[in-house]
């Protein structure tokens, strides 16, 4: 790189760590690739470097904005840096960020900057630390929007969704156990212990079997979802690991099963391995491409026994809906109960209103916001409770719908 290339080389590292730092999948490689590729380009020009720079290091549309400030801070842009330095004052940390591009500034600021954050906290800890404190700060995270969440407050939730437990009731099964106090009798065991005895006979009886329901999680991560999906792959991890017969499929474009994944005990090996193998993150969505292929290839072997299906999606449809009715019914007639988890419940004056919501709505046994660690508490609620019969579960919109009428 000629003079000063090594001061440059030690940048485009520093550069690399920030950006990994602030969420984006930068690894050893991509260093490489971009110390390479700044070689053949040259630094004459800002622009050339910027675009350098933003081809390696920049695969998905959500990336681009974090990187854009990253790069005018970190290459000394004044207003950029005066407004990231702002941010990082303890005085300053009380404020909420009000939207997608504050709180991404929150996190680059964090990781520019992750000493003085620290500093701040240690300095509000002596003077203010108490027991009402520090519950306070908890209930706030519950409350909190993943979305709006600075990278400390995403590791604490992250904390939480790990420590999550899914205590489904069991449900009878086809097959049968011994019982002394069952309802059938037995007439198998009843003649083989007649044999034994010589002739005595005692009456055996027997009862159906009880276990958890299989889980069927179905996860978006299109691109309109995929702030929240990788939450909501942590906290399948967390339920996969917790309890038998969990299967974990995620859809864009395409279906891919990745249960066998997330049933590595270490969540980060877990995640890597998933990202390697889905090929259509924050892509579209063909929400009934990817059911009809469920339906298709998994669903008589999944659906048995009762089973559960979370269907996590904001129903945003690239296909407009199309066959996603017909789907929809054969899930819905295939299990005992379907949820859809919708983020978009987290505004108020929410409704219903595209192609393919509507074409969902008629088969939902239940429709609830899941955008925050309350949401998430309370699905577990709802799963934990005793299994009613089908169309007696509550859902939230339906029954706000319905009051207002």
């Amino acid at each position: 790189m000629g003079e000063g290339g090594g001061r440059l080389l030690a940048n485009l590292m520093h550069f690399a760590r920030t950006l990994r730092a602030a969420g984006l999948p930068v690894g050893p490689g991509k260093v490489i690739d971009a110390v390479a590729a700044v070689s053949t380009v040259g630094i004459t020009n800002r622009t050339d470097f910027y675009w350098t720079l933003h081809a390696v290091f920049v695969n998905r549309p959500d990336q681009r904005l974090i990187f854009d400030q990253a790069f005018h801070v970190f290459w000394r842009n004044p207003d950029l840096l005066k407004k990231m330095m702002g941010l990082v004052l303890p005085e300053m940390r009380i404020e909420a960020a009000q939207d997608q591009g504050t709180a991404m500034v929150r996190r680059l600021a964090e990781a520019l900057h992750p000493q003085a954050g620290k500093e701040g906290e240690a300095e509000e800890t002596e003077t203010e630390i108490d027991a009402a404190m520090s519950f306070s700060d908890r209930e706030q995270l519950r409350g909190m929007d993943f979305e709006k969440m600075s990278l400390e407050e995403l590791a604490r939730a992250k904390a939480a969704i790990a420590r999550l437990r899914l205590p489904i009731q069991n449900v009878p099964t086809r097959r049968f156990a011994p019982d002394r106090h069952g309802a059938r009798a037995d007439l198998r065991a009843t003649l083989r212990a007649a044999l034994r005895s010589g002739g005595l006979i005692e009456l055996k009886r027997r009862s159906p079997r009880r276990r958890p329901p299989p889980l069927v999680v179905l996860c978006d991560i299109s691109g309109s979802m995929s702030r929240y999906s990788r939450i909501f792959l942590h906290f399948m991890h967390s339920v996969t690991n917790d309890r038998d017969r969990v299967y974990t499929f995620v859809f864009g474009t395409r279906l891919t099963n990745i249960t066998r994944y997330l049933r590595h005990r270490d969540v980060d090996l877990a995640l890597e391995r998933v990202a390697d193998a889905v090929v259509d993150w924050s892509g579209g969505t063909r929400i009934g491409h990817a059911l009809g292929e469920f339906n298709r290839l998994w669903s008589r072997r999944l659906l048995g026994q009762g089973a559960i299906v979370l269907l996590i999606t904001d129903g945003l449809d690239r296909d407009a809906g199309a066959g996603l009715a017909h789907e929809m019914d054969r899930l819905h007639r295939s299990c005992r109960r379907l949820i859809w988890l919708n983020p978009l419940l987290r505004y108020e004056g929410f409704e219903p209103k595209s192609l393919g919501m509507r074409a969902m709505m008629p088969y939902v046994d239940e429709f609830r916001p899941v955008h925050n660690l309350e949401g998430l508490e309370i699905l577990i609620e709802v799963l934990s409770a005793p299994i009613t019969r089908r169309g007696t579960a509550a859902v939230p919109w339906r029954t706000h719908q319905e009051k207002a009428a």
